[in-house]
Formats: C-alpha cells, structure tokens, sequence
C-alpha cells in the first residue's frame, strides 16, 4: 500500500515538471495551472525542510579546510 502511494506520488511529481517545462514553452493554459501548482508544491516543502535545519548548514560553511589563509 506504501508503495502504490509512493509510486502516485513519484508520477505526479513526473508530470508536474513535465507541465513545468511545457508551459514554459508556451503549452496550453492547464499546463500553466498544473505548473504553478508544481512551483507552489516545490517551494513549500523547501521553505519546510529549512525551518526544521536552520542552524544545521550554516556550520558547515564555517569549516573550509583553511586554504583561504594561504
């Protein structure tokens, strides 16, 4: 059952960035309705992936191994 729902999710992630990229080639309207929701998706699950690692990345770029002091 996980996985049949997995398998919906992966499809319509396929289809929203293929709508994505038709719509950005001048595709018909629904194309353009399907895109934007694709883009709104996007953004909100990444806006909520960095709220839960705010201070995890910001640490990893203090640590360069040191070769800017030459």
């Amino acid at each position: 059952m996980i996985l049949l729902l997995l398998c919906v999710v992966l499809l319509l992630a396929v289809g929203g960035c293929a709508c994505v990229v038709w719509a950005a080639r001048g595709g018909p309207s629904w194309t353009r309705a399907v895109a934007k929701t694709t883009l709104v998706a996007g953004e909100l699950v990444r806006s909520s992936g960095r709220s839960g690692r705010s201070s995890g990345r910001s640490g990893a770029d203090d640590d360069s191994g040191g070769s800017s002091d030459g």
